[in-house]
């Protein structure tokens, strides 16, 4: 299937390579990205206006409405037409997803190895992009435990873990402000922007995006200044989206009245999980190294509801790192979230299949983590 612009009708033309020549089944990432490239009204919404001469196809875009249409000739191969549907079925789910979530706020927890591969965050950026012109509002948290934990260790400073947070002093906190509002934050914004999208970078503290106190952990550890969101401005961050820029927020906050000057370092997935909250965002995604959360067996638990969640962290099925994961993607559908997906970051594309393969309930594949839901 070769694809054309008509500059005039401003329809895509999808043209049928002659049966002598073998079809190849076209990925979801490359129907959604080939879509994204077209010209938009309101977001993707395929309409009918179909050119019947043999093997041809054209898709027009208009508000929100789907239908697609194809004629093709009686000399197309049974292989090719079956390969050709499922094209199309492609296409249809990516076209419901996008009615389901477009002009829609979805945050993404950006972090792992989804962002130390350098194909992957080619691969993330450019499903970033692709989102926002398909209409999607898309706002970016990211982490960088792996870029601040090289630095510690070339400027000498010492850091632990408790309870799956990172103790940060002074000194963590500083390097960590250098690490994530410098080089890391910069480096995505700018991959999104070549990817195509428009995209500013900024810190919690710019703007009061994120405003925090010192969090008092319930095992009675003291975390240093780490920062617990009491507050988001969401005003600014609507301001952008309204705008067509996407948001890339690194997760150093700031305090609040007479600390007002002292930075915290927050994890990000709670700041994701705090920012879709306030926003009623219609789904937070926590990119993560595994494939969601598993049971004890090691076997991937598909979706949970609230109870189920609580429940699992009580008999310590889910323990250390995923904890907040799955706290904050609570406590974001308690605030009103739509529902909240921990996602397994390795899979290429992993942010495009689970926001658009699921079709117009836009719940993703099933197969590619866990669906947090009420």
């Amino acid at each position: 299937i070769k694809a054309a612009q008509n500059p005039r009708t401003s329809t895509v033309q999808y043209n049928i390579v002659p049966k002598t020549m073998r079809f190849s089944v076209v990925p979801l990432a490359i129907v959604a990205a080939g879509l994204a490239a077209a010209p938009l009204a309101n977001g993707f919404a395929p309409t009918g206006g179909a050119a019947v001469s043999t093997g041809t196809f054209t898709a027009s875009h208009g508000a929100r409405r789907q239908q697609l249409l194809f004629a093709a000739g009686d000399d197309i191969s049974t292989e090719a037409s079956t390969e050709v549907d499922d094209f199309a079925l492609d296409a249809l789910k990516v076209a419901g997803a996008v009615n389901d979530l477009a002009d829609q706020t979805i945050v993404v927890k950006y972090g792992g190895n989804a962002m130390t591969s350098d194909d992957l965050a080619s691969k993330f950026c450019e499903d970033v992009a692709a989102l926002q012109k398909l209409g999607v509002r898309v706002v970016v948290v990211h982490g960088g435990g792996p870029q601040i934990k090289s630095m510690l260790e070339k400027v000498g400073v010492e850091s632990r873990f408790e309870g799956g947070m990172r103790v940060s002093s002074t000194e963590v906190v500083e390097v960590a402000e250098m690490v994530l509002c410098g080089s890391v934050n910069k480096k995505i914004a700018s991959g999104i922007c070549s990817a195509g999208g428009i995209a500013i970078g900024m810190s919690g503290r710019d703007a009061n995006i994120l405003q925090c106190t010192k969090m008092v952990d319930k095992s009675g550890y003291d975390l240093g200044y780490v920062g617990e969101v009491k507050d988001v401005n969401v005003e600014v961050l609507e301001d952008l989206l309204d705008m067509g820029i996407v948001p890339v927020i690194s997760p150093i906050g700031t305090g609040i009245g007479d600390e007002k000057d002292i930075a915290y370092n927050c994890n990000a997935d709670v700041a994701a999980g705090r920012i879709a909250g306030e926003m009623r965002a219609a789904r937070v995604i926590f990119l993560t190294d595994i494939a969601g959360v598993l049971d004890k067996k090691m076997e991937l638990l598909k979706e949970l509801n609230i109870q189920d969640v609580k429940d699992l962290i009580d008999d310590e099925t889910i323990t250390d790192g995923m904890i907040p994961k799955v706290t904050y993607a609570t406590d974001a559908v308690q605030l009103g979230v739509g529902a909240a997906f921990i996602t397994d970051g390795r899979v290429p594309h992993a942010l495009l299949r689970e926001v658009l393969a699921g079709g117009g309930d836009s719940m993703g594949t099933g197969e590619g983590g866990t669906i947090v839901t009420n």
